[in-house]
């Protein structure tokens, strides 16, 4: 049984409806006008809702998947379902920004197995061969019911960004909803980030070199703005051969036209330098990913108004950043730039909070590690309509025990565009399997 709802029910409500609802969460099978229909109304918490101060007894009221209200002293519909939630926490739900979340395994982000499937070679549908794959969506081969996405969900997780992992250019990353059921159900925004790597992983693209690896991306770029200006000489075959075929340059035309972030791993200071400079040079949107030694570069980095994803564990020297620390996140924010948390723990997509948790402890302030998983990143990637607790946004937000930053408290209730998600995955399941075992003969 969903613990919100044994915990959470309302005194007196239709059991029925009670049981239905269950039988709802338990197969996904959610209809839009079920759950999300219904308003909601948790009371007597702690809210954050980031993009405001703290509202202590405060109340927010959810109906038909929106925020219809939140306060201290918002009155409550007559026939809400009402949460008491003394001595809890409210915030919005949190926004995973590097994630190979229904994807399968492969590489992570991490250059790790982190997904379901760990054992088995082959099983990747984020990443495709060849060096240029701008043209490459993950949706086609995202699994809306994979077992790692109820498991980020229990961390309070409510959307991530599915992303590609191979290439200089890697391909176009998605926004998802965690709920399950179909493509349709759970994508929140198609495509949201192209996704490139200027790290070490990819000399090979540009000869073994980084200097080549760079130069070639410069080129793509350089042949898409040809491509799109010379498109009829191009299908005469009246212009030079083009550094990527016609298909990979024209899906690079809305990162050109600053309608889609170029979304770039680069954890050396050269690197992130580059990373600068290429947006500069082609007007184009940046967000830098790993960035290990980007606390070096931080004025530079809030000038160009380029967000940046740390992982904040993120601390031990490699060959591909010897200047890595702990606190890269807190100097980064104190600099004044936009600063995104996001883990590469392996096999743990639910440990977002604790990445937030991790910079809290090395000096960045509690208030500015919330909003690093939850407001940064939907401004960042465009998901306006999520990331904080307001009216008309939508309705994604979790109830917590205590402090969510700490290992002591857990989600007891998520609202995903204002259903309930089932606080359940394979590991609980198999948990309450075996929690009594027959007597042995």
């Amino acid at each position: 049984m969903n613990p919100a709802i044994g915990r959470f029910g309302a005194p007196g409500a239709n059991r029925s409806w009670r049981l239905a609802t269950l039988l709802a969460l338990m197969t996904g099978a959610v209809p839009a006008s079920g759950l999300a229909a219904q308003t909601i109304a948790i009371t007597g918490a702690t809210i954050y809702p980031v993009s405001g101060p703290r509202i202590d007894q405060g109340t927010i009221v959810v109906r038909d998947g929106r925020i219809l209200a939140v306060g201290a002293g918002v009155a409550i519909p007559a026939g809400a379902r009402v949460i008491q939630a003394q001595g809890k926490v409210v915030t919005p739900g949190l926004i995973h920004s590097e994630s190979a979340l229904g994807l399968g395994v492969g590489r992570s982000l991490a250059e790790e197995t982190d997904e379901e499937y760990t054992a088995v070679g082959g099983t990747s549908d984020g990443e495709q061969s060849g060096d240029i794959n701008a043209a490459f969506n993950v949706s086609a081969g995202m699994d809306a019911n994979a077992v790692n996405i109820p498991i980020a969900r229990m961390g309070g997780i409510t959307t991530a960004l599915a992303m590609p992992t191979n290439g200089l250019i890697a391909g176009q990353g998605i926004a998802i909803r965690l709920l399950g059921g179909t493509l349709d159900d759970i994508l929140v925004r198609s495509p949201v980030v192209m996704v490139a790597d200027l790290s070490d992983r990819t000399r090979s693209a540009g000869g073994g070199s980084r200097a080549g690896a760079l130069a070639r991306l410069r080129q793509v770029l350089l042949d898409a703005q040809t491509l799109r200006r010379r498109r009829g000489d191009f299908d005469q075959n009246r212009i030079q051969p083009l550094s990527a075929p016609a298909e990979q340059l024209e899906a690079l035309y809305p990162v050109l036209d600053g309608q889609l972030p170029l979304y770039i791993r680069a954890r050396r200071q050269s690197d992130i330098e580059n990373a600068i400079k290429l947006g500069r040079d082609f007007g184009i949107r940046v967000i830098l990913r790993s960035a290990a030694e980007a606390w070096r570069v931080a004025p530079e980095l809030a000038r160009a108004g380029v967000p940046v994803v740390v992982d904040t564990r993120d601390n031990v020297p490699s060959f591909d950043g010897l200047r890595a620390r702990s606190d890269n996140a807190t100097l980064l924010k104190a600099a004044g730039v936009t600063v995104i948390l996001a883990g590469q723990d392996p096999g743990g997509q639910m440990n977002l909070r604790f990445e937030a948790g991790h910079a809290v402890r090395n000096g960045m302030r509690w208030d500015d590690a919330l909003e690093a998983i939850t407001l940064a990143p939907a401004r960042a990637f465009g998901l306006m309509d999520r990331g904080s607790l307001e009216p008309g946004k939508v309705a994604d937000l979790v109830l917590w025990s205590g402090d969510p930053l700490d290992f002591a408290a857990g989600a007891e209730l998520v609202l995903i565009g204002g259903q309930e998600a089932p606080l359940t995955n394979r590991m609980t399941e198999l948990r309450e399997r075996y929690r009594t075992l027959p007597p042995r003969y």
